[in-house]
């Protein structure tokens, strides 16, 4: 929720299932959370519990999210685990000896051997750990008490097997239209059965790379799976499932462990596994979010390493791990983004999955589990599919989300303004109630959209944090980025626990804090917003800096202009939404929406009609299409209405 996100998959009891229903009235009273997955997610489980860092969102009926969490154990159970989580503290040092892996490839009939009582007990308790990690999931803020169960409001998402041979660079909004153009035949494969052969197929699956835009539900997916088998319901055949995140991988970079050692560091309740232990149980490894990944992964020139004991640095580990040098009988998951897949070599992966987020059914029936007015839906699911914008943006659980909490703030109360036909006014609007939510928890004397000098302040470091992060391609931050801003640390945590829908603090391993916006699109929008001020300041320094232009700029049209031909250089498209919410924000009307965080310009119109007049002629022939559809883009942000129909025109070559 949806960057839990991102989102869901599977049914109760599927295992991270992909497939096309909502499914079950379960969800109907249960936001669904789409945060990020188990241990360094975005998802917030209890305080034992790593939080996951990614968004989360998506409520199906969000007014239920603040009821406390029902916990069915009884306490005879209650007692049994915390008698096993007890022994974790008494555990011996673990192990040296060292075990040749060699000769390990095919003992897949012999995973489960007789094992020493001890290490039986060892397995619950990780068990147990991974259960009590992944069963709860929030949505929106991590205060205490508003986590839900996850099989409460689980919903499945589509999932296909392949994808296309070229990796897909485009920005990730592209990838969706081209998604939405589609007819769906692919035949979805169920999360919980990503390992299984198929009967067509005669090889083994040993390593599966799964890909998806941001905030479509892969977290989601994973945190499902580990509950799931925590909880005895599926894939028994492995022994220990074992989440590790990227983001939390990058708090340790710099450090030299042994494989055994790091699976000491992220999970605790393995302290008394051995060495030989490793090398005769069925294990699968969860990398979620390569996308996330600090890392420089070299797969051609690399030590090569065979021992679980033996010491290097992470990378490396993680290389011989992928490659199958190190534990080569290891499953392997890894999810990504679709841009950065490209790091895997090909030759090493066996499975390529995709999750495709929601259908157009879907779509709706979210809507409808949402709210429980059955008007309120139907006018919500109206507006959103007279709108193409919102309505490709939907295939995102995340972004359902977004559009809900909007689309109900201006329905259910007096609202004489226009409802949001584009990006820039959903985004600008939601940034409004975010702030109008702060105001009303926090009181004040001001009116609830108004904001403070210190708000205002604070908005727009974050959103110089989001431009200078965005160029840079990262989506996760540390507090040494958030330092570099000028931002406060403390200061950030407090507001974030306030406007978690903004901007999230993960804690994570070593009380280390990891920070991210809750979906790519939210950094996107407030990296326009810092970049746009910077031009009403006349900041040259920084516009300068981002066009690279020697002659400053003159004019707005002129502005626009050149930070359009800017984007059209990038080969993946990286800024294209930023440049579309850059012209969207050049109308008064979306400055008035965002109430004093932008200087309201008094544009006549014949600059506007400049700003369209540049985007018409830049659209030729020179241009690949992938590229010119933003352009169009752009001029829908403006609200030129004469470009519509040769959208169509476009959309049909």
């Amino acid at each position: 929720m949806s960057e839990c996100v991102m989102e869901e998959e599977e049914s109760e009891k599927s295992v991270v299932s992909s497939c096309v229903s909502m499914k079950s009235d379960m969800s109907k009273d249960e936001p669904i959370n789409f945060g990020i997955g188990p241990q360094g997610s975005p998802l917030k489980m209890d305080e034992d519990r790593a939080e996951s860092t990614v968004p989360s969102c998506v409520s199906l009926k969000s007014d239920m999210s603040k009821d406390g969490v029902i916990n069915f154990r009884s306490s005879d159970q209650i007692e049994r685990e915390e008698h096993i989580l007890s022994n974790w503290d008494q555990s011996a040092p673990p192990g040296e000896s060292s075990c040749s892996q060699s000769g390990s490839r095919s003992r897949d009939a012999e995973m489960k051997p007789k094992q020493r009582g001890d290490l039986q007990e060892v397995i619950e308790g990780h068990k147990i750990s991974l259960k009590r990690r992944c069963e709860h999931v929030t949505e929106g803020t991590h205060e205490a008490g508003s986590g839900t169960l996850m099989n409460k409001i689980y919903t499945e998402l589509y999932i296909t097997e392949g994808q296309s041979e070229e990796v897909d660079t485009q920005h990730e909004v592209r990838q969706l239209e081209r998604t939405s153009k589609k007819n769906i035949q692919d035949t979805p494969i169920k999360c919980q059965d990503i390992f299984k052969v198929l009967s067509e197929q005669q090889r083994h699956i040993r390593v599966v790379l799964t890909n998806g835009v941001a905030g479509v539900g892969k977290t989601f997916s994973v945190q499902k799976f580990s509950l799931d088998w925590a909880e005895g319901l599926e894939n028994q055949d492995i022994s220990l499932v074992l989440p590790l995140s990227w983001r939390e991988l990058n708090l340790i970079r710099d450090e030299q462990h042994s494989l055994l050692s790091l699976l000491h560091v992220f999970h605790p309740t393995l302290q008394k596994i051995r060495a030989e232990d490793l090398t005769v149980w069925k294990l699968l490894f969860i990398f979620d979010g390569l996308d996330e990944s600090r890392f420089s992964l070299d797969f051609n020139k690399h030590q090569v390493i065979s021992d679980v004991t033996q010491v290097s640095s992470v990378d490396v580990l993680l290389v011989n791990l992928i490659q199958g040098n190190l534990l080569p009988s290891a499953l392997i998951w890894i999810t990504s983004r679709p841009a950065a897949a490209y790091q895997i070599p090909p030759s090493c992966v066996d499975r390529i999955t995709e999750v495709r987020g929601f259908t157009d059914s879907q779509k709706e029936e979210y809507f409808r589990r949402r709210f429980s007015d059955e008007d309120l839906s139907k006018r919500i699911i109206s507006h959103i599919k007279a709108s193409r914008s919102l309505h490709i943006m939907c295939l995102i659980p995340i972004f359902c989300w977004i559009t809900a909490i909007v689309l109900e703030d201006m329905m259910t109360r007096d609202q004489r303004g226009e409802l949001p036909k584009t990006l820039t006014d959903l985004y600008s609007h939601f940034l409004r109630v975010q702030i109008k939510r702060k105001k009303q928890k926090y009181g004040g004397k001001q009116r609830p959209e108004e904001l403070t000098e210190a708000d205002k302040e604070l908005l727009l470091k974050l959103g110089r944090l989001a431009f200078e992060h965005l160029e840079k391609g990262n989506i996760m931050f540390y507090s040494e980025d958030l330092k570099r801003c000028g931002l406060d640390v403390s200061e950030v945590s407090v507001y974030s626990g306030v406007c978690t829908e903004i901007f999230r603090r993960e804690s994570v391993i070593f009380q280390k804090s990891v920070y991210c916006f809750v979906h790519l699109s939210i950094q996107e929008f407030l990296a326009a917003v810092y970049m746009f001020h910077r031009y009403t300041r006349k900041n040259t320094a920084v516009i300068n800096k981002f066009l690279k232009y020697s002659e400053p700029v003159t004019s707005l049209d002129d502005f626009l202009r050149r930070a359009l031909m800017k984007s059209l250089k990038s080969k993946n498209g990286h800024l294209d939404l930023f440049v579309r919410f850059l012209h969207g924000l050049s109308l008064e009307s979306n400055q008035r929406i965002l109430g004093g965080l932008l200087d309201q310009m008094e544009n006549h119109p014949e600059t506007i009609q400049k700003v369209l007049n540049n985007l018409k002629e830049e659209n030729s022939d020179k241009i690949s299409p992938d590229r010119s559809i933003n352009i169009f883009h752009c001029l829908m942000e403006m609200k030129d209405q004469s470009v519509h129909q040769e959208i169509q025109e476009f959309l049909k070559s």
